[in-house]
């Protein structure tokens, strides 16, 4: 089962999807809402959509055409690095000029019992489903990242999941590490969407495939996959650093790093239509522009 948000004329909706994709309206307006509701009736937030599906009949709705939103308003969108063995090789390619079997000190963030995690947007720079990603005028090694993002409340637990696009420069990170902000963080660097898994309808979120196809005046020229069962570290885990010592507001997205690197000689151009596509959650499609 998955939520989305979508326009609906002038009205912003939010509704319930089953796996065959079947649309149910839901009355409350966002996610955190939704979740609270069915937690003050006494029923978990499947339990909640499943009777919603049950009571009710579906929308008819022509999915070609329906304008998906951000599926919720993230005040917040943070990221964990490093946390997969591919990440660490092209983080180390970036830092040490292209030798590939170079170690650096993102070696022992792999190995270090602390994650790295670091803010990587706000809900003004973030955008969803069919918007435009934008690239920095002032690199020259662009990719996306395609990650499994939590959906987290104030306590740090795990509402759902979602497909994020952690976009970064790496040219600029692979210059200096505390340029990192630079590298990741500018308007319109981070997509969310298109749809949130709910945690308690995921039978196991370390066995989802993540894909990444990158199209090219129409050519595909980027296709990779991984799976999240190459994740070293365990997804509460990351949830549990990020709360420490912190506010955590409900509706806090963590990207949880990512699998699949495009080839080192490769950098996006505008006009670029990324596609992310993860298990049981859906594909997150952008267009590249500069910013």
């Amino acid at each position: 089962m998955r939520i989305i948000r979508y326009r609906d004329g002038s009205a912003v909706r939010l509704a319930a999807v089953t796996d065959e994709d079947a649309l149910y309206p839901i009355k409350d307006s966002d996610f955190i809402s939704f979740v609270n509701r069915a937690r003050e009736e006494g029923v978990t937030p499947l339990q909640a959509a499943e009777q919603l599906v049950q009571s009710s009949t579906p929308q008819a709705v022509d999915w070609k055409t329906l304008e998906l939103l951000v599926p919720i308003e993230a005040p917040e969108v943070w990221a964990a690095g490093v946390t997969y063995q591919r990440s660490k090789e092209a983080r180390n390619y970036e830092a040490t000029g292209g030798k590939l079997d170079a170690s650096t000190f993102y070696d022992k963030v792999y190995d270090a019992e602390r994650p790295e995690l670091f803010m990587k947007s706000t809900a003004a720079r973030t955008v969803g489903p069919g918007d435009a990603v934008c690239l920095r005028n002032d690199s020259k090694w662009q990719v996306p990242e395609p990650e499994l993002g939590l959906v987290l409340n104030r306590e740090g637990e795990i509402l759902g999941y979602t497909v994020g696009n952690d976009m970064s420069c790496r040219d600029i990170e692979g210059e200096n590490p505390l340029y990192l902000p630079q590298a990741k963080v500018w308007k319109q660097s981070c997509s969310i969407g298109p749809a949130i898994r709910l945690a308690d309808a995921t039978q196991d979120p370390y066995q989802l495939e993540i894909s990444c196809r990158i199209f090219r005046n129409g050519e595909k020229v980027v296709d990779e996959s991984a799976s999240t069962g190459q994740l070293k570290r365990k997804l509460e885990e990351l949830a549990s650093y990020l709360h420490r010592d912190n506010v955590v507001f409900d509706g806090t997205v963590l990207l949880t790093g990512t699998c699949v690197v495009p080839p080192n000689q490769f950098t996006l151009d505008e006009n670029d239509v990324i596609e992310i596509e993860i298990t049981d959650i859906g594909t997150l499609t952008n267009t590249a522009k500069w910013a």
